[in-house]
C-alpha cells in the first residue's frame, strides 16, 4: 500500500445515488489512514456521524476477525507470519481458500470454528499528511457521510453507536 502499488478493483458506488468510492481495507486504531485503508475516528466527544461509522467499521472488522479465526483454527500456516515471497505467499493463500470451500461444503458450518479467534496483524507504519493523507481523510468521511445518508443508513445503527 505504501508504494501504490496494491490493485484493487475501481471505485464503486455504494449506494444507487452516491458518488463512486475506492476499495478500501479495514483497520482499528494502531494502523495508519490511508485511502485504501479505513481506520476509527479517534476521541472521545465524537459526533453522531462519527460513531455511527465508527459502530459499522467495527462491526465489519469483527466479521473479519471472525473468518481469520476459523481459517487460522483450520490452516497451521496462518498462525505466524508467512517469511516467503508474495508470489508464494499469495498462492499459500489461495489455497486455503480453495481448501476452506472444499471442507465448508463437505463439512458444513460449526460453531466451534469461531471460539478461537487470534489476530497476529502487522501494525501499519502511520501515513503523513501529503495528499494521499488529505485524501485519506476525505474518504473516511465520505464513507461516514454515506453510512447516515437515507441511502444507506442502517436504523437500528444509531442505538448501537
Amino acid at each position: 500500500m505504501e508504494r501504490n502499488d496494491l490493485v484493487l478493483p475501481g471505485p464503486q458506488a455504494i449506494t444507487p445515488v452516491s458518488r463512486p468510492l475506492p476499495m478500501v481495507l479495514i483497520g482499528d486504531e494502531a494502523f495508519g489512514l490511508h485511502k485504501h485503508l479505513l481506520r476509527p475516528y479517534s476521541g472521545k466527544q465524537l459526533t453522531m456521524k462519527k460513531r455511527v461509522f465508527n459502530y459499522r467499521l467495527s462491526r465489519a472488522r469483527r466479521y473479519v476477525e471472525c473468518s481469520f479465526g476459523i481459517w487460522t483454527n483450520k490452516w497451521r500456516i496462518l498462525h505466524r507470519p508467512i517469511n516467503m515471497s508474495v508470489e508464494f505467499a499469495t498462492d499459500i493463500v489461495k489455497a486455503c481458500v480453495v481448501l476452506h470451500n472444499i471442507v465448508r461444503k463437505r463439512d458444513g458450518y460449526k460453531f466451534d470454528d469461531t471460539l478461537s479467534i487470534t489476530s497476529n496483524l502487522l501494525r501499519m507504519h502511520s501515513f503523513d499528511q501529503s495528499h494521499d493523507g488529505i485524501r485519506a481523510y476525505s474518504i473516511r468521511n465520505e464513507f461516514a457521510d454515506n453510512f447516515v445518508s437515507p441511502e444507506g443508513e442502517l436504523l437500528w445503527q444509531y442505538n448501537k453507536a
